[in-house]
């Protein structure tokens, strides 16, 4: 909320904390293979259907770029050691979520999302 009013935001150390990471499996063949304003349709739709997802878990999202998406649990509101619970059931979340997900230009195909997870100190501010 600093960031957002132009405020200073100072650097806090947070003693553990757990980052969720995404990808979509084969996407650049997918973009190859599509037009620009598809590939734009696309990952409109898809984090879309992530956004309204996450909103179940106290998770943050930290940023998407591409094909990739990144949540942390932990900050920038502490919640002792539920973190890897949250991280770890909104990532099942997602994952079912995209079973159940159509490319609207691309009938039939099946999105399939790589994620990774890990656990650890953090510094963010």
């Amino acid at each position: 909320e600093k960031l957002k009013q132009g405020k200073m935001v100072n650097a806090e150390l947070f003693d553990t904390v757990t980052v969720y990471f995404s990808d979509v499996v084969s996407f650049t063949n997918l973009c190859g293979d599509s037009t620009p304003m598809q590939v734009v349709a696309f990952l409109d739709d898809m984090y879309t259907l992530f956004d309204s997802i996450i909103e179940s878990y106290d998770v943050y999202k930290v940023e998407t770029i591409g094909d990739a998406y990144m949540l942390v649990s932990g900050l920038p509101d502490r919640n002792g050691d539920s973190h890897v619970t949250e991280i770890t059931e909104t990532a099942l979340a997602l994952i079912e979520g995209t079973r159940k997900f159509k490319v609207r230009h691309k009938p039939g195909y099946q999105l399939q999302i790589r994620v990774g997870i890990h656990s650890g100190p953090c510094c963010a501010g």
